[in-house]
């Protein structure tokens, strides 16, 4: 049995392993931030979890005897799938995860809750042989008390769970996977965490199921330059025996730390079984208020106190502002027009491990987005971890938060109500995310009746009845949503039409230009591995469609790309290949032409920002005549071989145009006369290329190329993203070995397959069966998951080609090292480290298989609703 402490300090990571500064990541739980002396207990509950792909007769049974069953810890895959693993080769069916632990001595008389913040597919939860509790969904959080399951402190205790991706119409999505534009990866996917407060505590909100109620609720009115009110509500529920009284003291904390104003409630008197909402509210004078490129985050920190006692607490983060869609004039954010709001969509689907994407992960994607210039997410099809919901708030993106659901309705009338719940619960969770600006309550891209469509707009309205609400949005052309919701899903020129909606427009998907939705051939989707020539036309095809988001009267706001991110699909053997990153999140070149839309005065306090110039260019035997060139700069100057030939171009800040177009330098290029200089002149330094992004007539960004010479050596590097590795065993960062010229200029087209061991304590995610270890080089770079072990030390990643030879490219190494976790976290079952990163693949002979004009028909049905909902009009 093992609690391991929490420990506050932090490592400093060796300079070899780290290009920028890294700071702790704090982690909410079930809607708080764990605060100091606040009588509640957090434990991580994510280790030592022993786990059985397939089902088990008496999977539950305390006498089970699961010695031979892997221990893994969660976030956990059901299974390791290639980087490549679309069309429905992930396995569906049930798989089962059994935890043996001691309940601590120290949760003496407090009530225990087991929350899962996610589980996919159908799930039964078992305590100590008990059925407790069943869930269907896959994508919102689930509680299970075991202390009403009747665990005492020092008792021996076996927790197991069913888990069950297969497809089931009866819940939302709904959708059969063959069917689906993303994938069911299964298991117990996200955190999973032990809480233990006091009988007389703060609910849970989810759990609560009190409309519009529960946990702690911070909503705001009279915003303005000079003042706001910080309206609190908190619900407190007395689960004990006796009748108790006691006090809520909430306080407001401003950005630097300082305490603004602390408030006590009178006497809260609460007989067994009673709950009851204290108000508060705080008026704030000069509130620095919160906007995407200053995304200033307040804290309430609430406490339940008996007497002088603190029995119960936590803290929220929030951000003050104030919003308003107006039809004609556009977006309002705290009272001023904000421009176009241009960002993506966002799938959780990463490299190898699926939906199992550790805190740290779902924090860097959100900065990737960010750095990306994204100032809008719309998450897809379903809601996020809530990290990248906390990461949001801090980096400042504002989030459209949808729920489950994607082509797909079943007229029973329970599947509706589902649907409705999910939604509910959606807002309960998130209320408090000054990111939140819509709810999709709604169905993606799916013809549902208008009751239906009504009763979920309600839903919004009723579950946020204050000033403030996030409005609600929809496809413009579905049942009752241009006549009734606040903002409606269009195209550009739509509101050019004498039949434009009175509301605001947003294209929730842009950027798509298949031939058709069988084949999906489209300039805007490129493998990074098919190198220079595909990726230049991907980024010019997404720079045409960005280009469009700006053509408004005023009542058309912006879009979201689909879809920033490589991922696996359920209905196409390709994955889905139109990200701006790669599914391991290396940028492609799209990615400089997103980040080129930023302002070159943006000094943003955490995301890349500032003046930038990128040459999107290899200079190979192979590369066009032509460079593009992205900035943000007033012009751009292009000098080729040591400057012996330059050039100046204007970047185009067109209005009602993107903010940067690409600078385009005609018959730059030229591999004869550059074998002028190195072949014949002997001078192959010279062959170089330089962009400057001028700036009132200064130089302020600089890029220099020169085209690789021949493979000499690999280099690493770890894709810290400003967060560190948790040894907490279930974070992982990505490291990445690049081939190498002499002079460090990456090999493009380099083919290699790079071997990875790791040293100390990490271990390697994946092997062989599925490319990760041996990996090949593509478009000159091997990436590979490092995962931690429980123990802060340093990790030695070695990487060299998997034939080495006199020739050959040299290794590398590269020390890394993690830091210490800040919650406790609680198991005991150690995992083998190095055996649970192994790729178990399921047999999948047996599996159904569907005939040719069974895959016809599903085709045909997909390719209607895609040209109904997925096609620009």
């Amino acid at each position: 049995m093992k609690i391991l402490s929490a420990i506050l300090s932090f490592l400093l990571l060796p300079a070899v392993a780290l290009a920028d500064a890294v700071t702790p990541q704090e982690i909410s739980v079930a809607g708080f931030f764990p605060i100091e002396d606040a009588g509640r207990q957090v434990y991580d509950f994510n280790n030592g979890w022993r786990y059985h792909l397939g089902d088990v007769k008496d999977g539950e049974a305390v006498g089970l005897n699961d010695s031979n069953w892997e221990v893994v810890s969660t976030p956990h895959t059901v299974e390791l799938l290639p980087a490549e693993g679309s069309g429905c080769r992930n396995y569906q069916g049930v798989a089962w995860y059994r935890k043996h632990f001691v309940m601590p001595e120290s949760t003496e008389g407090k009530d225990v809750t087991l929350h899962f913040e996610a589980v996919m597919g159908k799930q039964k939860f078992y305590v100590n042989g008990k059925e407790v509790k069943s869930n269907f969904g896959g994508y919102l959080p689930t509680t299970i008390s075991l202390t009403e399951a009747g665990v005492q402190p020092g008792d021996s205790c076996v927790v197991a769970v069913m888990a069950d991706n297969s497809d089931d119409k009866s819940f939302p999505p709904g959708k059969p996977q063959h069917s689906l534009d993303f994938a069911y990866h299964g298991g117990i996917y996200r955190d999973v965490w032990m809480i233990a407060k006091s009988p007389v505590a703060i609910t849970d909100p989810v759990e609560s199921g009190r409309v519009a109620g529960g946990g702690v609720f911070v909503h705001f009115d009279n915003i303005s330059d000079k003042n706001a009110d910080v309206l609190v509500n908190t619900d407190v529920a007395n689960s004990g025996d006796k009748s108790r009284k006691v006090y809520v003291e909430t306080s407001l904390i401003d950005p630097e730390g300082k305490l603004i104003q602390k408030l006590s409630s009178s006497a809260v008197s609460l007989k067994p079984g009673e709950t009851k909402t204290v108000e508060q509210t705080f008026h704030v004078k000069n509130p620095q208020l919160w906007e995407p490129d200053r995304p200033v985050l307040y804290r309430v920190e609430s406490r339940v106190k008996d007497g002088k006692n603190t029995i119960d607490g936590g803290a929220t983060r929030v951000g003050i502002r104030y919003f308003e869609f107006d039809g004609e004039k556009g977006f309002m954010l705290n009272g001023k027009p904000f421009g176009q709001l241009v960002g993506a969509n966002r799938h959780q689907d990463f490299a190898y491990v699926g939906n199992a994407v550790p805190n740290s992960q779902q924090w860097r994607d959100a900065k990737r987005l960010r750095d990306a210039g994204c100032r809008i997410i719309r998450v897809a099809h379903y809601p996020q971890d809530p990290s990248f919901m906390d990461a949001c708030d801090e980096l400042g993106m504002f989030v459209i938060v949808a729920t489950p659901g994607w082509q797909f309705w079943n007229k029973d009338p329970e599947f509706a109500e589902k649907v409705h719940q999910n939604t509910r619960s959606i807002i309960r969770r998130d209320r408090n995310h000054p990111s939140v600006l819509m709810w999709e309550p709604i169905l993606n891209e799916t013809r549902y009746p208008e009751n239906f469509s009504l009763e979920a707009l309600q839903i919004t309205k009723d579950e946020y009845p204050y000033p403030g609400r996030p409005i609600a949005a929809a496809d413009m052309h579905s049942a009752g949503v241009k006549e009734n919701y606040d903002l409606v899903y269009g195209w550009p020129g739509d509101d050019e039409k004498a039949d434009a909606p009175r509301q605001n427009i947003f294209t929730r998907e842009f950027g798509e230009n298949v031939d058709d939705w069988y084949a999906h051939n489209n300039d805007n989707r490129a493998s990074r591995s098919w190198g220079e020539k595909p990726m230049k036309v991907q980024a010019l095809s997404l720079a045409k469609t960005y280009d469009g988001l700006y053509r408004t009267t005023g009542k058309f706001i912006g879009g979201a790309q689909w879809h920033p991110f490589d991922h696996q699909r359920g209905y196409h053997p390709d994955p889905y290949w139109g990200g701006i990153y790669d599914a391991f999140r290396q940028p492609k070149y799209a990615y400089h032409m997103f980040r080129s839309q930023t302002a070159h005065d943006l000094d943003h306090p955490t995301a890349e920002s500032g003046p930038m110039v990128y040459i999107m260019h290899e200079m190979t035997q192979f590369s066009d005549p032509d460079v593009v060139v992205f900035s943000n700069c007033d012009s751009v100057r292009l000098s080729i071989y040591d400057g012996a030939k330059s050039w100046t171009l204007p970047v185009v800040h067109r209005e009602g145009g993107m903010p940067s177009a690409p600078v385009v330098f005609e018959n730059v290029w030229d591999f004869w006369e550059a074998r002028d200089y190195s072949y014949t002149n002997k001078n192959w330094q010279a062959v170089n290329m330089v962009a400057e992004g001028i700036v009132d007539g200064k130089v302020v960004a600089t890029e220099r190329k020169m085209p690789s010479r021949r493979s000499t050596k690999l280099r690493l590097y770890a894709d810290w993203e400003g967060k560190p590795l948790v040894a907490d065993g279930s974070d992982f960062i990505v490291v990445v070995a690049e081939v190498t010229d002499d002079n460090g200029n990456v090999r493009r087209l380099a083919k290699e397959n790079i071997v990875f061991t790791v040293e100390g304590e990490g271990e390697i995610i994946g092997d062989a069966s599925i490319h990760a270890n041996p990996r090949p080089v593509e478009w000159g770079s091997a990436p590979v998951l490092i995962r931690s072990t429980r123990t802060p030390g340093q990790i030695k990643i070695s990487a060299r080609v998997e034939n080495p030879g006199t020739h050959a490219p040299t290794p590398a190494e590269l020390v890394i090292e993690s830091v210490p976790a800040t919650i406790p976290s609680l198991y005991s079952d150690e995992r083998n480290v190095g055996a649970a990163a192994k790729a178990v693949r399921a047999d999948k002979s047996g599996s159904s298989t569907l005939t040719e004009e069974e895959k016809r028909k599903i085709l045909e049905e997909v390719d209607l609703q895609q040209q109904e909902f997925g096609i620009q009009k």
